[in-house]
């Protein structure tokens, strides 16, 4: 018995709304690599190679792999001090063939494609040439590297946007493809207000561009617009979907106050609210009105994005993680409530939340898991897994973690775990997935960092395939 199976046992009761009784599980996962991409040197500029987590910096094309790195510029100071890289994989393991040879930039770069191909990296270099100077203007740009020959130099293309956004090193750009239409969009924040986006159509033109403008919170002290960041993204036959996280200074002016006593800093921000839109054709440039799915304002909770599935029938699947509580202002605020801690997963439909469910839920005090990342996975059926990064607590405190498999039912529900051995388990990554144009497979690719060495990227594949009934 395996160290994982252990103590899914030993945990019982506790883990019911997880596990079935029939622990035997209808798939079966074998690891077919793990692999060292590169090492990364932190860059000290609030950003990092896993920063850009709404969208991915893997992509599959046919048998081949590509993954977008970030690598630190020596002796040049934040905030743009680094360049993008570009390496693929094939037998004969993972090779860099690709770099920015004169572009600084801060955040990493994206990467979708279409159904055999091209790649597209994108790219924010700034325009500030001197390199003490830590801020300022940045232009957008889409790299298109040939999958057969990525070595070679990439066509550059420059979005149309509407108007002259002012854009800058803080982008938080989302990047989504569809890849049997062969069309993608590109969304970049433009301050506090509003994300500007850029459509290119399988006829090569950037034939629609607009502005989303930010929900607006009028319920605050303050009423203000409320920054959506970190959204996962996708399009699917001209429809493009919209969900992300609430990221403002910190609304409420007592909690404001009590934590920069705490932590000496003027600023705090807010990521406890959930939202998303979608537009039901980009090219009328119309979206719909924002949807609030979770929130946890009252606790001053945490909430992030982990993934967002459109089913062939338009179905929209969205997955996220949820803190009740902030700790640190429970004494003096909320001194009652309980910190709990899940991975939660809603279904919406025409615009209308139609299940809302978790998927792992932990509650203080008691024994469980604490999910702390995860990914859809989608198979040629198609069926939807959910692949996660778990920490096992128990009354003695923490003693586990790794990573877990496990399908989404057509109730809702989580089906039997599977446990994922991995050497090098990942606690931060990206996928290939199809909202970055990669195909639904039997094939898991997998980008990210393990528990103790954030800054070393690595690959792991996984072939997950139904059992023989």
């Amino acid at each position: 018995m395996s160290v994982i199976e252990a103590l899914i046992l030993m945990l019982g009761a506790s883990l019911c709304a997880l596990l079935s009784e029939d622990t035997e599980t209808p798939w079966h996962v074998e690891i077919e690599a793990e692999e060292e991409v590169y090492r990364y040197t932190p860059a000290n500029n609030g950003a990092g190679p896993m920063w850009c987590r709404g969208s991915t910096c893997l992509v599959r094309v046919g048998d081949d792999v590509f993954a977008s790195g970030l690598e630190t510029l020596p002796d040049v100071k934040p905030l743009n001090n680094c360049r993008w890289l570009l390496f693929h994989r094939t037998e004969q393991g993972w090779k860099q063939v690709q770099a920015d040879l004169s572009g600084r930039t801060r955040e990493p770069c994206p990467l979708v494609t279409f159904a055999g191909g091209p790649v597209f990296l994108s790219a924010n270099p700034t325009l500030v040439e001197d390199p003490n100077v830590p801020a300022g203007p940045a232009r957008p740009e889409i790299l298109q590297f040939d999958p057969s020959r990525p070595s070679e130099p990439p066509k550059v293309l420059l979005p149309r946007w509407m108007g002259e956004p002012n854009f800058t090193e803080h982008s938080y750009r989302s990047f989504a493809a569809d890849g049997l239409r062969g069309e993608l969009i590109l969304f970049q924040n433009v301050g506090y207000t509003h994300v500007a986006w850029a459509f290119l159509d399988q006829q090569g033109q950037w034939s629609a561009q607009g502005q989303l403008d930010f929900p607006f919170g009028a319920e605050y002290e303050k009423p203000q617009p409320i920054r959506v960041c970190y959204p996962t993204v996708a399009i699917k036959d001209r429809a493009v979907y919209f969900c992300g996280v609430s990221d403002i200074l910190e609304p409420n002016s007592a909690w404001r106050e009590f934590k920069r006593k705490l932590t000496g800093r003027d600023w705090d921000y807010d990521f406890r609210r959930l939202f998303f839109t979608w537009s039901r054709d980009i090219t009328r440039g119309i979206f719909e009105p924002w949807i609030e799915i979770a929130s946890r304002e009252k606790t001053a909770g945490w909430i992030t994005p982990a993934d967002l599935w459109v089913a062939p029938d338009g179905t929209v699947h969205i997955l996220w993680l949820e803190r009740a509580i902030d700790t640190r202002l429970r004494e003096k605020f909320f001194p009652n409530e309980k910190q709990s801690e899940a991975l939660n997963y809603a279904v919406i439909h025409d615009g209308e939340v139609v299940r809302r469910t978790s998927l792992i839920e932990w509650h203080e005090g008691q024994p469980g898991l604490i999910p702390t990342a995860a990914r859809f996975h989608i198979t040629p059926e198609p069926r939807l897994l959910v692949f996660c990064h778990v920490i096992e607590t128990g009354q003695a405190g923490k003693r586990f973690a790794g990573n877990l498999l496990f399908e989404v039912l057509n109730d809702g529900s989580a089906g039997p775990v599977m446990q994922v051995p991995l050497r090098y388990p990942l606690d931060s990554y990206f996928v290939a997935t199809p909202r970055a144009g990669s195909p639904p497979s039997y094939t898991l690719d997998l980008l990210g960092t393990t528990r103790g060495d954030p800054l070393t990227i690595r690959y792991a594949r996984l072939k997950v395939s139904p059992k023989a009934p």
